[in-house]
């Protein structure tokens, strides 16, 4: 067992291709919770990648000090991983002893809460990479807190757009019981109404895993007696998710945790320039870039935004910049992304993807909003129960 916050809590500093004679020194923050194995990784998917997340934001530290050499700035990564939440207030008070400011983490959502909340954390910004719950950018939010990783309401009305676009207005939902699974249906039900698609039945998966039986014959039985275009799968632990494509009573696509999938970030997203991103993160890692990775990079690219534009280093300069209403930078999206005032989540576009190639890309043609067709995915402002401020 591991004892004490120094055995608990590796700390270690990142400064990849510092700025020759820097002037100004912008330091940054990375808290990680433990990463245990899940339970259901697919055998071509091992190993687990225990640094995920924390690896993006190295590499966005490696860009902005690419760039911010110019400007003699230089880019700092302070990280603290396998944190947990007796230590977690431990590690706030050291990164504040060190003058970060700007922290990016990848925590539950009930540690992240309680990581903002510390007294030390109220002059800091938080930009949340890890967490999809609807809960922090709707009754829970805080005005230090902004998300870079899309939320579950996000994804749900990527995918929605994307079968409504196809005419697929009628789903059924094979569901597990774990609480994301709850979470992810009451997301999709949300989207079901706002877009005018029929859940046709909610069925949950009750069979036990096993190698041993006949592949696929849990779906034939799942799916028999059901008029419906499209079926959507809600298991966010993997636990059968993949065993659905192509195994249905009928023939029908397989969309939603598995299948076809909404995500942030794709290891087959190629589009506006991505190409090089995602080569220099496989040469410096040995593996795709995650949904959490991308998420991190783009935190750590918007405060070297920031820090551009700013010609600064200062943290309460800096996080003016970014929280300011015209603030926005580019992440090989097509789009210059930017901020939600009212709950703090990054406008970005979201992929419609399989494992091999991008399908579509949300918001889809033809979902208009009066400001921004960004703002047609996820909380729009009469939605939330707080606002940032």
């Amino acid at each position: 067992m591991i004892k004490g916050v120094l055995a608990v809590v590796l700390m270690a500093t990142v400064a990849a291709a510092p700025a020759a004679a820097a002037e100004q020194t912008v330091h940054l923050g990375w808290i990680g919770a433990s990463k245990p194995t899940p339970d259901y990784v697919p055998f071509v998917d091992r190993p687990f990648a225990p640094t995920m997340g924390m690896d993006g934001a190295k590499l966005a530290v490696a860009d902005d000090n690419s760039s911010g050499k110019f400007l003699k700035q230089e880019f700092v990564l302070h990280t603290s991983v396998d944190v947990d939440e007796a230590h977690l207030a431990a590690v706030i008070h050291d990164l504040a002893q060190k003058g970060v400011r700007l922290i990016v983490a990848d925590l539950p959502s009930a540690m992240l809460l309680k990581a903002v909340d510390l007294p030390e954390a109220k002059s800091m910004l938080f930009f949340n990479a890890g967490s999809t719950d609807d809960e922090l950018r709707r009754g829970a939010c805080r005005t230090n807190l902004l998300h870079t990783i899309p939320n579950r309401a996000m994804l749900t009305d990527a995918l929605g757009q994307y079968l409504l676009r196809k005419s697929w207005k009628h789903w059924l939902v094979v569901t597990g019981t774990e609480p994301e699974d709850k979470a992810y249906l009451a997301a999709l039900g949300r989207t079901a109404k706002r877009f005018g698609a029929t859940v046709v039945d909610i069925r949950p998966w009750t069979f036990t895993r096993d190698s041993r039986h006949v592949a696929g014959q849990e779906a034939v039985t799942i799916t028999q007696d059901a008029h419906y275009d499209v079926l959507v799968a809600v298991d966010e632990s993997g636990a059968f998710g993949d065993q659905l494509p192509f195994a249905t009573w009928d023939p029908r696509p397989v969309v939603g945790t598995q299948g076809l999938v909404a995500a942030g970030w794709h290891p087959a997203w190629d589009m506006w320039g991505a190409e090089q991103l995602q080569n220099r993160f496989r040469a410096q890692f040995n593996r795709p870039m995650t949904e959490t990775d991308f998420a991190a990079w783009e935190a750590v690219r918007a405060v070297g935004e920031a820090a551009m534009r700013g010609r600064s280093s200062d943290p309460q300069k800096l996080i003016q910049i970014v929280k300011a209403p015209d603030f926005s930078f580019a992440a090989y999206k097509g789009r210059m992304l930017s901020f939600r005032p009212w709950d703090g989540q990054l406008r970005q576009p979201i992929a419609l993807a399989w494992s091999r190639s991008v399908v579509s890309v949300a918001p889809e043609d033809g979902f208009l909003h009066p400001e921004t067709d960004l703002d047609t995915l996820g909380f729009d402002k009469g939605e939330i129960k707080c606002a940032q401020q």
